[in-house]
């Protein structure tokens, strides 16, 4: 019978029933019981079990030894074989049809009947609960605000209108200790699939169905970090070995046989962080640089990046516009490719802002995000014990045609960050400290607050500071993406307090173009520019001017391009 062979592995038969994971749909199954069939032993004994697709519930074939001279005869087996349980409909763990209520407080508590047998850290899904359909289908972290054998409470979400009865089922248990998780999406055999890792636990993976620990023979217990390589799984972190990596065989991510080509490589000092790039899998650590090239065990290459450069934090590591930036003990670092083949070339880019990172001995809990429509590195200076979350500080990286551009960040304390692109669309997330996951780069505000927008330009004296101009307008090139609501101050001789000073100017994008669904029709102007080009009469004279734009209310983001300003000579002073 021609098969093709979709997933293997070993267990230990124990004299009792055991449950194999199978990543997806079975017709065949053949189970050899290596210990009897490697040994001569007395004839009857079973060494080779098999199961076709149509066999009825805990039917099978078995072959047992004939003789001692290991000849094989099969029987068919009427009970004690194999049994299919079908996971495709129903999340893992057991189903509990015991809910008796949900309250509505500002921590959801759900009460059960039965003995629940959770614990903190634990994730339930809820289930058709009568007055709360809204949660249906969700998961849900298990909190330990109130947590009993008939109660377990929802700590990391919102107040919810009560619900009276349902059911939930349990999708991952037993995890303890867990620090930050690391993560990452791929597809091997057409299932999008997440792996994690989180320092103190076996590292697992969900394919949207079932969490399954990565705890065989060779995995190592406790890894911190896990990426994707060259179709295959890298593991590193783990507390009694922090210098080594671990790897799975090729297209796999739960075989760590050697004879299959999985192993481990060692390095000489602490691994802080794990990226590929390119052909090449970086491995960063507290004070040097690796690189990892090749294709398989057979050829795997360990070389030396730098001795001298390290990685501070793992969760500071993004690339971004074909460079990838990370945290050094002197700032932002690149690790960017050159000219030369397999060559790469390190630098600093925040010399300018150096003074910004030198308060901040603590970078544990420091972590990064790219923004890819915008080319931007956001790097967010984290720190619970020594900022709230409005007080946070950060820096963004912004790539433009002469280098790096820099601003300052306030505001955010991610305790966790990712992006990803579906659909076309980007999403920019993080994570908070209060349990709520929040996306960045969306609505015209911050978390509902007004974004409080300054611009001010240099003072200009037009190449002659002793001759008074008397300004008559300032043409503005911008480009808006919807409603704008800010103004426009003229300021002359450098704001001197004896100088008369305009009143605001709108600056707004009424006149400009038609935004659907704010504009009024026969108002505004239909197709108008993108990038237009605006004339302000404006009043006042003055030896210098400068402009600033101010903007306290709800706007959509612009782009102010540049501006031009008409004048007349006056009088010379």
């Amino acid at each position: 019978m021609a098969s093709t062979i979709i997933q293997s592995g070993s267990f230990t038969s124990t004299g009792v029933s055991v449950d194999l994971d199978l990543r997806s749909d079975v017709d065949w199954v053949e189970v050899i019981n290596y210990t009897q069939m490697a040994t001569q032993q007395t004839p009857g004994r079973g060494v080779k079990f098999e199961w076709l697709r149509g066999m009825a519930t805990g039917t099978g074939v078995e072959f047992t030894k004939a003789d001692g001279t290991d000849t094989l005869q099969g029987e068919t087996l009427a009970s004690g074989g194999f049994t299919l349980l079908d996971t495709s409909s129903q999340a893992p763990g057991t189903l509990n049809a015991t809910i008796t209520a949900i309250a509505n407080a500002a921590i959801p508590v759900v009460t059960n009947s039965g003995t629940n047998g959770l614990a903190a850290g634990d994730v339930v899904r809820i289930i058709d609960v009568t007055g709360a359909q809204q949660l249906g289908g969700m998961d849900f972290t298990v909190g330990n605000s109130t947590l009993s054998t008939t109660t377990f409470s929802l700590d990391y979400m919102a107040q919810i209108v009560a619900g009276t009865t349902g059911s939930w089922t349990a999708i991952d248990t037993g995890r303890t200790g867990a620090g930050k998780y690391t993560h990452f999406r791929y597809n091997l055999n057409g299932t999008e699939t997440i792996i994690w890792a989180d320092g103190a636990n076996h590292a697992s993976k969900y394919d949207g169905t079932t969490v399954t620990d990565l705890n065989a023979t060779g995995a190592p217990a406790d890894p911190k970090f896990v990426i994707g390589y060259k179709n295959a799984f890298f593991f590193a972190g783990h507390s009694s070995n922090p210098e080594e990596i671990v790897f799975t065989a090729p297209f796999t991510d739960d075989d760590f046989s050697t004879a299959n080509g999985a192993g481990a490589i060692r390095v000489d000092s602490v691994i802080t962080g794990l990226f590929p790039f390119r052909n090449e899998l970086f491995i960063f650590c507290e004070e040097r640089i690796f690189r990892l090239v090749g294709n398989t065990i057979a050829d795997f290459q360990m070389q030396p990046v730098t001795r001298d450069v390290g990685c501070l934090n793992g969760f500071t590591i993004q690339e971004v516009a074909g460079e990838v930036l990370f945290l050094g003990k002197d700032g932002i670092r690149t690790v960017a490719a050159t000219e030369k083949i397999n060559d790469v070339n390190l630098g600093t880019i925040t010399k300018p802002i150096q003074e910004l990172f030198d308060n901040f001995p603590d970078v544990s809990q420091f972590d990064s995000v790219v923004v890819p429509g915008k080319t931007q590195y956001r790097l967010f200076f984290t720190n619970t014990g020594q900022a709230t979350s409005a007080k946070t500080r950060g820096v963004i990286a912004v790539l433009k045609d002469k280098g790096f551009e820099f601003s300052e960040l306030e505001g955010i304390q991610p305790a966790s960050t990712d992006f990803l692109v579906v659909q076309g669309e980007s999403y920019v997330l993080h994570g908070g400290f209060d349990g709520y996951v929040y996306r960045q780069e969306q609505g015209n505000t911050f978390d509902g607050a007004s974004i409080i927008g300054r611009y001010r330009s240099p003072d200009m004296t037009m190449g002659d500071a002793g001759l008074r101009k008397n300004f008559q307008r300032v043409i503005i090139n911008y480009a808006p993406t919807g409603v704008i609501n800010s103004d426009l101050f003229i300021r002359y001789d450098y704001e001197s307090p004896t100088v008369a000073r305009p009143a605001a100017y709108p600056f707004d994008s009424s006149q400009i173009v038609a935004l659907y669904g704010t504009s009024v029709y026969g108002t505004a102007t239909y197709g108008g520019q993108s990038n237009p080009l605006v004339r302000q009469p404006i009043e006042g004279s003055g030896f210098a001017i400068a402009m600033r734009v101010v903007d306290n209310d709800t706007s959509s983001a612009y782009t102010l391009k540049g501006f031009q300003l008409e004048f007349t000579a006056g009088a010379r002073r």
